[in-house]
């Protein structure tokens, strides 16, 4: 288990993991960049900002580059930990280690802006500001893409208008002569002949033109949509709301995970340093006792450290060994010494015959 949970292999798993998601922020970036329906949309979010409003694409568009841009540095991060992984040095490893802590606190900030502040991005869905920017833009000049996203979205959710259809009614669209004055409503508000068609938004047919237009409500009400578009709307804004908050918090655990991964390799590389420095002070002195060891049985060693003075060296041995001597060199059991009798048999010394005889007369 040591050689498969050791350290790199950790750091290993962790940057691959955070290569995956790199690589799914790019192949994300490139499929919202080519779903022209989802950018569209996102037109009519920032309806409400001045400046978002103002851009030359709508906001999805730039997000899907962001994304793009952001799974790109996210791979290269990862090559980079692969190559801090096979290095295993401090300098590697911290530079590493800052990236991810950076690209960790970039995505927070990101996060937190769209969950705190939405205002701050121009994202903003309320009642009044969104009718008034219908009323503004729709089939004016110069705003075209609000105009087809409008119509995008009355085709696909089956609505019309902001709050109501009679949003057209005091609308630009009504008042100047921008569209067909005999239209009350446009005609991505009825419904349509070919709703399954996918730019059926830009070419509506209508199932019934004149009783759409019509202006009695008795009879415009079953071939007009008359539910009002903001709320689908917010729904629609909310679900890719979870998505990237979804997305956003696996790609921040996985980034978790390796900075982890990256604190652990560190430790190690320090203990194995405490290691090795105590291992290099410990050797001279195994060496020096495996001196004394080896030359501890030599004759001449003990006389010659007798007659020479104090300190000399002797066969490498130094004559000044005695506290080293007895912690190394035990002398061993003298085997004769107390030794009992156990054979049962009589001793001589223990009956001897005296020699001088005494005889009775």
């Amino acid at each position: 288990m040591g050689r498969f949970c050791n350290h790199k292999l950790l750091l290993n798993c962790c940057n691959f993991l955070f290569l995956i998601c790199g690589t799914i922020l790019i192949v994300s970036g490139f499929y919202l960049f080519t779903d022209t329906k989802r950018i569209l949309l996102s037109r009519l979010l920032a309806a409400t900002s001045e400046r978002l409003n103002d851009l030359p694409e709508p906001l999805f568009y730039y997000i899907s580059v962001g994304l793009a841009m952001a799974g790109l540095i996210a791979v290269l991060a990862a090559m980079m930990g692969f190559w801090a992984s096979c290095l295993n040095t401090y300098c590697c490893l911290s530079f590493y280690f800052l990236t991810v802590v950076v690209l960790l606190l970039a995505e927070s900030v990101v996060c937190l802006a769209i969950t705190l502040w939405p205002h701050c991005l121009g994202i903003n869905l309320d009642e009044t500001k969104m009718t008034k920017a219908l009323q503004a833009n729709y089939g004016v000049p110069g705003r075209e893409q609000f105009t087809v996203a409008m119509d995008l979205a009355q085709a696909k959710f089956g609505c019309c208008g902001m709050i109501s259809d009679s949003d057209y009614e005091i609308s630009l669209w009504r008042l100047q002569p921008y569209g067909q004055r005999d239209w009350v409503v446009p005609l991505t508000c009825c419904i349509l002949d070919n709703p399954g068609d996918k730019k059926s938004h830009l070419d509506p047919k209508p199932a019934n033109e004149s009783m759409c237009q019509s202006f009695e409500k008795k009879d415009y009400t079953q071939y007009r949509f008359t539910l009002p578009c903001l709320s689908y709307l917010d729904n629609w804004y909310r679900q890719q709301y979870v998505i990237f908050l979804a997305a956003s918090l696996i790609i921040a655990v996985v980034e978790f995970c390796v900075l982890l991964s990256i604190t652990l390799a560190c430790t190690r590389i320090s203990t194995k340093k405490v290691q090795v420095q105590s291992f290099m002070e410990l050797r001279p002195r195994v060496k020096r006792r495996q001196s004394i060891v080896e030359n501890v049985y030599e004759p001449e060693v003990e006389l010659r450290m007798a007659e020479e003075p104090r300190g000399a060296i002797i066969h490498g041995v130094p004559s000044d060994i005695s506290e080293d001597f007895k912690e190394v060199y035990i002398q061993p059991r003298d085997l004769y010494k107390n030794r009992y009798n156990t054979t049962f048999k009589p001793i001589s010394s223990d009956y001897s015959v005296p020699t001088t005889r005494s005889y009775l007369v």
